[in-house]
């Protein structure tokens, strides 16, 4: 997706650069992934997925629809990271939306302002494309994410369903 020139976010007091991942930062940004209680044992051992991981960042990166996100601190360390997908759709009048996915800050910096920087930072990207709807999921055991989004404006308006399914070889 082409975004607004990305630029800086301002938080915490600190200051952070916000660009479009590369696939060099690929190391940092499942290390950030697996920075969560929840998500942690889906990626250990990724090192041994490092195909699989590279096949789906070039097709996020070769699909203008997609976006993955990074922030990188002063130091040049990836401390936070999100992809954005822009909808099209014919509900709503077809209206198109901006769907928020695999929003990640570092734990030693949560609660410093930099997750709602970067949420911000997408809404505003979003009006800029004149998206009429922001969406997003978090999971059902995520009380704080959930109070976090409700503060930012976001309301739990649906259910989500998820079916996993086999891995074909």
């Amino acid at each position: 997706m082409e975004l607004a020139k990305l630029g800086r976010l301002l938080a915490g007091g600190q200051n952070y650069l916000l660009r479009e991942a590369k696939a060099v930062d690929l190391g940092q940004i499942i290390d950030l992934m697996a920075d969560d209680d929840i998500r942690r044992a889906e990626h250990q051992g990724a090192e041994e997925d490092t195909e699989q991981y590279l096949h789906a960042f070039n097709q996020i990166d070769a699909d203008p629809a997609h976006s993955l996100i990074v922030v990188e601190a002063q130091d040049g360390t990836l401390v936070g990271t999100m992809q954005l997908t822009i909808l099209p759709g014919l509900a709503r009048r077809g209206a198109t939306r901006m769907q928020i996915e695999a929003v990640r800050v570092t734990s030693a910096l949560r609660g410093r302002g930099l997750g709602t920087a970067m949420i911000r930072w997408a809404i505003s990207e979003a009006g800029n494309k004149k998206v009429q709807l922001v969406q997003l999921t978090s999971d059902a055991q995520r009380n704080d994410a959930h109070r976090f989004y409700e503060a930012l404006g976001f309301t739990a308006s649906h259910v989500g369903f998820k079916m996993r399914l086999p891995i074909n070889p």
